[in-house]
């Protein structure tokens, strides 16, 4: 292929599939300095971009706002923003587009972006067709990224550089300095990420507020939970149980003033979510505690570590045949979880 003069990322979303794909942020940008690099993601999804000096711009795509029109009736309106999405796309001349989704959403953007060059990452539901080049996106590495790692090497890219790419920006690092002093926090503290999307990716409650309370105790740290506007009802109960100051701004933090936090942490402890993901990228020290889902065993660093301990049916991704039970996430226990973190701080 033609060295690109411009290249579209395609990545719309999840929170943690777009910190994952970030890492080839500064491949593509060593491989071709002079380029014109953009990336294409949900409006809710914005903040993770839109502050990285590596990237030239962030196109957003208002989905929230479309099916509000399109509920309302506005199609006039609709179809007005539509074309001029579609318009200030191709403006932009791109020679490759990558879709790093993989799925007919992400093709038809990819398609209408009318680039010279479509590379679809297992692209399916139909989106393969919308592509000159498909990349399988399976894997044996159990690595921390290990797909976008993998497109990089199909395309004959120097890896060196690879690694996740997330920058909360100035702002976001101002508001979070705000906010801990507000807190009343000046020294280490520890952040928590219990909440995500799916049941069955979550650690029990109650386990969440013993773990603060040890943590309390046996650090001294003060523990900061983080989380979306859907979780703040879990985030009061968890709040509620514990015994231990426990600092709940689930709800009261937007994606990069959520990084900027986790940025400034001592450790950061989550179940398969963004946040997690992003305390990795980050940097800091982390434990993921996985279960239903396991995206990755090896993160690259020693005080990056996951607990996951699999069972016959691990991992069930999106069909649990534990009739609620969520065996695999019961069996990390407090116990289990605090040896783990003792090892992580002492590696850190």
């Amino acid at each position: 292929m033609d060295l690109p003069g411009s290249i579209l990322i395609v990545r719309l979303g999840a929170i943690g599939d777009i910190v994952f794909a970030s890492a080839l942020i500064p491949v593509l940008r060593q491989a071709f300095p002079d380029a014109r690099l953009v990336w294409l993601a949900d409006e809710a999804n914005k903040d993770l971009l839109i502050h990285n000096p590596r990237l030239d711009r962030v196109a957003t795509w208002p989905r929230a706002r479309w099916a509000r029109l399109r509920k309302e009736g506005h199609y006039g309106i609709l179809l007005k923003e539509f074309r001029a999405l579609v318009r200030n796309l191709r403006e932009e001349r791109f020679d490759w587009v990558l879709d790093l989704q993989g799925l007919m959403k992400s093709g038809v953007w990819a398609a209408l972006a009318g680039g010279k060059t479509r590379i679809g990452l297992g692209s399916r539901e139909g989106s393969q067709f919308l592509m000159t080049k498909r990349i399988d996106r399976r894997t044996e590495s159990n690595t921390i990224g290990s797909e976008y790692l993998k497109l990089a090497v199909e395309l004959g890219l120097d890896t060196e550089a690879f690694a996740m790419d997330f920058v909360p920006g100035d702002e976001a690092e101002t508001e979070a300095g705000t906010i801990l002093e507000t807190l009343g926090i000046r020294g280490p503290y520890a952040a928590i990420f219990p909440f995500t999307t799916r049941p069955q990716k979550h650690w029990i409650d109650g386990n969440w507020s013993a773990l603060a309370d040890e943590i309390s105790a046996r650090y001294g740290w003060p523990v900061v939970m983080l989380g979306g506007p859907g979780d703040t009802e879990r985030a009061e109960g968890i709040r509620n149980r514990c015994r231990s100051d426990l600092k709940n701004l689930a709800g009261k933090t937007g994606l990069a003033v959520s990084g900027a936090l986790i940025r400034r942490s001592a450790l950061g402890i989550g179940v398969d979510t963004g946040l997690t993901h992003m305390s990795i990228a980050l940097g800091r020290p982390t434990l993921a505690l996985f279960g239903s889902t396991a995206p990755y065993l090896e993160t690259g660093r020693s005080d990056a570590v996951v607990l996951y301990e699999a069972l016959p049916c691990s991992p069930c991704e999106r069909r649990p045949t534990c009739d609620g039970a969520f065996t695999c996430m019961a069996r990390l226990t407090v116990e289990k979880t605090l040896a783990a973190i003792d090892g992580i701080l002492n590696r850190a």
